[in-house]
């Protein structure tokens, strides 16, 4: 089974900015995607981003699009999320996947399916 580790997390004030890394172990085959959630206290988790294998194929949250960035390395089996005038909205544990399912536009990576999401790794904003 695939496993993932996010790590880049931490404190930063509002305006300011966070790159967070995820590495995938456990790929044995080629085309998969990788994507970011996140869930607030008291909220539903909701999908950041997702990424395509060759990362011509991405989706942004609505309320991200703009500040926030996705890349991956294959080589390296990881993606980034560089996260640019970050909100205190912003706050929540941030969650990684890779998995087989298709990223595009829509979104519909997020709903298709159930997914396996790491550890996480926090992210708060203060204002």
């Amino acid at each position: 089974q695939v496993q993932v580790v996010e790590s880049g997390g931490g404190l930063v004030q509002a305006g300011g900015s966070l790159r967070l890394s995820c590495t995938a172990s456990g790929v044995t085959v080629r085309g998969y995607t990788m994507a970011w959630s996140r869930q607030a206290p008291g909220k539903e988790r909701e999908g950041v981003s997702c990424i395509s294998w060759y990362g011509d194929s991405t989706y942004y949250l609505d309320s991200v699009e703009g500040r926030f960035t996705i890349s991956r390395d294959n080589a390296k089996n990881t993606v980034y999320l560089q996260m640019n005038s970050l909100k205190p909205e912003d706050t929540a544990m941030y969650y990684c996947a890779a998995d087989y399912v298709w990223c595009d536009r829509s979104g519909d990576y997020f709903t298709a399916r159930d997914h396996h999401w790491g550890q996480g790794t926090q992210v708060t904003v203060s204002s």
